[in-house]
């Protein structure tokens, strides 16, 4: 079969060095929707350089989105159509804020190969860190279809239970006719996101928007929303890809506060109906206050 499991998990990690200036993150920012209203003080610290805060997510796109999705199947073990790949989640651990400049060893694997009967299921472990430690551990979950059914393990069960009571917050985020176009140019180029012909030949009407886009989107508005607008208190971050989300939707972006640490979300497309766009979303967090026990300075 295109994926061999085996010769997967058997292959030595890809090291390289990866950057980034201020202007990478500028164009990561404003591809998922930054900058609406342009002079906004609170869009400012995602659009000007002289007060610039690097929103976590950034670290999808880091060193031009390096090795990504697409990286991941260029691994040994892994031969299969990019028509049949979507991208099935994202987990993001971050080890301290991101700065603005920076230079860092990126180490990437697979980590593990799930078979789900009618698809297999890549995870893409990707671990950066700089001169001075740890700065981010992403896993890219890469959903391939067709390729399932070898009869290997089917994975943990990462659905968790529907929430039933009303959000705290809901706020709605209109998504430009050609964000992917410019969310593109942060790293992943691949034509499903731009190209009509390979879109229909993936099976959809027209291209689709990143769902890293999506997820920028999201972690942006419950950071602005809940989080007083503070890119350091995010400390994880972790979705399933629910659905797809054409460019001109509109998101619906709810969120439950979770404790002190912790706000749960679910995102859907307005214009079909609340279709399911992002599931399984957690934003973990520092709180905002400090804990009953902690020692003050």
């Amino acid at each position: 079969m295109p994926i061999d499991a085996a010769k997967a998990l058997a292959a030595g990690p890809r090291t390289g060095e990866i950057s980034w200036t201020p202007r990478d993150v500028l164009l990561y920012h404003l591809g998922i929707g930054a900058g609406r209203p342009a002079t906004d003080p609170a869009e400012l610290r995602y659009t000007l350089e002289s007060r610039l805060h690097v929103l976590p997510s950034f670290a999808t796109v880091a060193g031009a989105g390096a090795p990504g999705v697409i990286g991941g199947l260029s691994m040994p073990g892994v031969d299969v159509d990019l028509a049949h790949v979507l991208h099935g989640g994202q987990t993001l651990t971050v080890h301290r804020p991101l700065p603005a400049r920076g230079t860092a060893t990126a180490t990437s694997r697979i980590a593990a190969v799930y078979d789900k009967d009618k698809a297999a299921v890549l995870v893409l472990r990707t671990e950066a860190a700089d001169a001075d430690g740890p700065l981010w551990t992403d896993d890219a979950q890469i959903y391939v279809r067709g390729e399932g059914g070898w009869g290997g393990d089917r994975g943990p069960n990462t659905r968790l239970e529907a929430l039933t009571s009303e959000p705290d917050r809901t706020v709605e985020r209109a998504v430009r006719e050609d964000q992917a176009l410019l969310y593109r140019l942060s790293g992943d180029y691949n034509p499903l996101h731009a190209d009509p012909g390979f879109a229909k030949r993936a099976g959809f009407d027209r291209p689709i928007l990143h769902g890293l886009c999506t997820y920028g989107i999201t972690l942006k508005a419950v950071v602005d929303t809940l989080l007083g607008g503070d890119v350091t208190r995010v400390r994880s971050y972790a979705t399933r890809f629910a659905g797809v989300v054409y460019p001109g939707e509109t998101l619906r972006i709810r969120m439950w506060r979770q404790g002190r640490g912790g706000v749960r979300v679910s995102v859907t497309a307005v214009e079909r109906g609340d279709a399911p766009v992002l599931a399984d979303t957690v934003v973990g967090h520092a709180s905002d206050t400090p804990e009953p026990n902690a020692e003050r300075s």
